[in-house]
């Protein structure tokens, strides 16, 4: 445990720092978002219908905005040689590494989400699902996200085979995460969507970092 905090506290360190990856993510984000309600029209019907969508495509692009840089600075600056030969097994760094990345550029999403809702006119009372749902489908975003930024390490041009990488996978997060939200805000049952986003997050949880950090081994090569 305190070689996985040490990862996460030097991480942190760093984005706070640079804040460039975490800043572009939420920008873009809201500049997203913002454009939607200027593009179709004030219509308080429409933006309530095409909220969810619009929210959960803006947060998944957001989200690959901000991976490539996951280890390859690491792997520019020779770190991520050290990490792979540390005490530490990799999978735990790896993780470690995701955890960071979502506290930078996850987290601010969930956070952002519920203000640009009411600029989307969506209902009140879908706000919580919003949140929860948001959390789940970041968090597995970046532990997705993780294996495609480990496979990519150190390809040249690597950002555009890791969003057509990362992408397609990230479709189940979108059509689950969008339904429970339009669900809470219809007032119908949303729980059996919340139980896939969890199931999502558990199966990623458990295999993003063993194949990510192979992934790694592989690129270290």
């Amino acid at each position: 445990m305190n070689g996985f905090s040490a990862v996460v506290g030097h991480d942190l360190k760093l984005a706070l720092r640079q804040g460039s990856a975490a800043t572009l993510a939420v920008s873009f984000f809201v500049i997203m978002v913002t454009l939607f309600p200027l593009g179709v029209g004030p219509e308080a019907k429409l933006l309530a219908r095409i909220g969810p969508g619009v929210l959960w495509a803006a947060a998944l692009l957001s989200a690959v905005l901000s991976l490539d840089r996951l280890f390859q600075a690491d792997y520019e600056d020779g770190a991520l040689d050290l990490v792979a030969l540390a005490p530490l097994p990799l999978e735990i760094s790896v993780l470690a590494k995701t955890l960071s990345h979502w506290l930078t550029a996850g987290l601010p999403l969930v956070v952002m989400s519920p203000i640009l809702s009411l600029l989307l006119e969506m209902p009140m009372r879908g706000l919580a699902v919003l949140l929860l749902a948001m959390t789940l489908g970041t968090a597995v975003m970046s532990l997705v996200g993780a294996i495609g930024a480990a496979l990519t390490v150190g390809v040249r041009r690597g950002g555009v085979l890791l969003s057509l990488l990362v992408l397609p996978l990230y479709i189940p997060v979108l059509i689950f995460g969008v339904a429970a939200v339009s669900a809470a805000e219809a007032g119908t049952p949303v729980v059996s969507y919340l139980l896939v986003l969890s199931a999502l997050f558990v199966a990623s949880l458990g295999f993003a970092p063993l194949a990510a950090a192979a992934g790694l081994r592989a690129a270290l090569d």
